[in-house]
């Protein structure tokens, strides 16, 4: 079945303490936009005419509005900005924070980061509660190691708010070129006071498929992690799992945490690969109330399979998450984030873009998961010490200061097994004492205030701890179920 897709993405590119920071991209082949031919081909509006009458009903008393407020508004503005500002009017009354409209010069500003590699903090974001949201970060980006999350939302851009900005507008304020800094302030869940992250901005390739083999009781299971769905992940896909089948697998672990999403036509190619007994995939609404069904072309299963996936996973990650579930396999780990609707990007003819909702998809069962999530069969949540943010290495940290930045210290601190004691955010003398003995240990004059050199250090040893897979109890637990599976 051939399905048209245009795709436009938001990608924030992030590094840590030597980091990186953000680019908005446009982008033909990586996101979460999906097109169809169920959809008319675009079209360009025509000229209402100078009489006015060229376009009949509501749209005539829109160009007589563009005629009055031109003539006769005491600020005069150019007339490409009140066109602008009238299609920006209407994507706004549909209430969707994925449709939007980007102008010529947003348009080609995206479009210009057509590439392998993106400048930037490597996550992707959408509007929440009208705030700038990270849907999540790419895996192994500056925004993944600077330790921001999912449901982070943005606020600030070096002391710049955010706030009334179009999505477009704030990712703008947040690009900028590589090797420079940018200072956000986020809000985080659970959290009452903002906390600060600086970032180094930064060249980003993408990669989105990554294979290797655990061992685990003289069984050897497969492990494919797919960061987001592009134009070439479901060929890797197929290559990387070759390599693991013939190694004999006893299962394997589909790894879509942190997977924001991507293109239609790669979740089901990949989904043909994996859904047994030819069974549904997904299933496509439109506006009208007609349906496409996706089946799958395989035939018998050939082994158990686990999915991981978490509050990061949405869209095209939870199409696959929802496809293997409700087929019969098990996914582990924490509620997905919910995003059940397929987007077209739509070319106007000056260039400009329209990105619009045209229809929603539901899983094999007919489920709706949009702003619900998949709920995992087996629920797992990391330690805490996964959530800690970089330390901004711009204030130096000390005893009796009381802030969000000491907090996430001792978030840390307690993560790398040096207990402060508290963990409300109070460098008290314990805290000191934690920090004397990390410094002790690692040659820096023991002062007990965590200057840039402690902080670099702290973040060094805690993203150790984070990528051992001991720590990683999600993983653990996948493996676990996997070989109760393959008995």
């Amino acid at each position: 079945m051939y399905i048209k897709r245009r795709t436009l993405i938001v990608l924030l590119i992030l590094s840590l303490v030597s980091g990186s920071i953000i680019t908005f991209t446009a982008n033909n082949y990586i996101g979460q936009a999906w097109g169809s031919s169920h959809v008319a081909a675009p079209y360009a509006v025509q000229n209402a005419g100078s009489s006015g009458q060229g376009a009949n009903g509501e749209l005539g008393k829109v160009y007589e509005a563009y005629q009055l407020i031109q003539n006769s508004a005491l600020e005069k503005k150019q007339k490409v900005q009140l066109v602008d500002g009238a299609i920006e009017g209407m994507v706004k009354t549909l209430d969707d924070p994925f449709s939007s409209y980007m102008n010529q010069k947003d348009t080609k500003d995206f479009n210009s980061s057509l590439q392998s590699t993106f400048e930037g903090i490597g996550a992707e974001v959408t509007f929440k509660n009208e705030k700038v949201t990270i849907v999540s970060p790419f895996k192994g980006s500056p925004a993944e190691k600077a330790g921001l999350h999912p449901e982070d939302q943005i606020l600030k851009v070096n002391g710049k708010s955010l706030e009334g900005l179009s999505l477009s507008d704030a990712v703008m304020k947040i690009r900028g070129p590589k090797g420079t800094k940018a200072e956000l302030e986020i809000v985080r869940a659970g959290t009452t006071e903002p906390m600060k992250v600086v970032v180094v901005r930064d060249d980003i390739p993408i990669e989105t498929v990554y294979g290797e083999t655990i061992t685990k009781d003289g069984k050897t299971y497969g492990k494919l992690e797919i960061t987001q769905f592009s134009e070439n992940t479901a060929r890797h896909f197929k290559n990387e799992l070759k390599k693991l089948e013939a190694k004999q697998i006893s299962g394997l672990i589909v790894d879509v945490r942190g997977n924001p999403g991507g293109l239609l036509n790669s979740v089901v190619d990949i989904a043909n690969q994996l859904v047994p007994n030819k069974g549904v995939i997904l299933q496509v609404q439109y506006g009208d109330g007609k349906k496409e069904v996706f089946r799958s072309e395989m035939g018998k299963a050939k082994y158990p399979i686990v999915v991981l996936a978490d509050k990061g996973s949405a869209s095209a990650s939870e199409i696959l998450a929802a496809g293997l579930k409700e087929n019969g396999y098990k996914v582990v780990g924490t509620q997905s984030f919910g995003k059940g609707t397929v987007q077209n990007t739509l070319p106007l003819e000056d260039d400009s873009q329209l990105k619009i909702t045209i229809a929603k998809w539901l899983t094999p069962d007919g489920n709706w998961i949009h702003k619900k999530g998949i709920t995992p069969d087996v629920k797992v949540e990391q330690p805490a010490y996964f959530k800690a943010t970089a330390i901004p290495d711009s204030k130096e940290l000390a005893k009796d200061m009381n802030s969000p930045e000491v907090k996430n210290l001792q978030l840390i601190l307690n993560g790398i097994g040096s207990n402060p004691g508290r963990q409300d955010g109070y460098f008290d003398s314990r805290t000191e004492t934690a920090v004397k003995t990390f410094q002790g240990h690692h040659q820096l004059p023991a002062t007990g205030k965590v200057d840039k050199k402690t902080a670099a250090l702290l973040q060094e040893e805690l993203i150790k701890r984070i990528k051992d897979k001991k720590n990683d109890i999600q993983l653990q637990t996948a493996v676990d179920v996997l070989k109760n599976e393959a008995k």
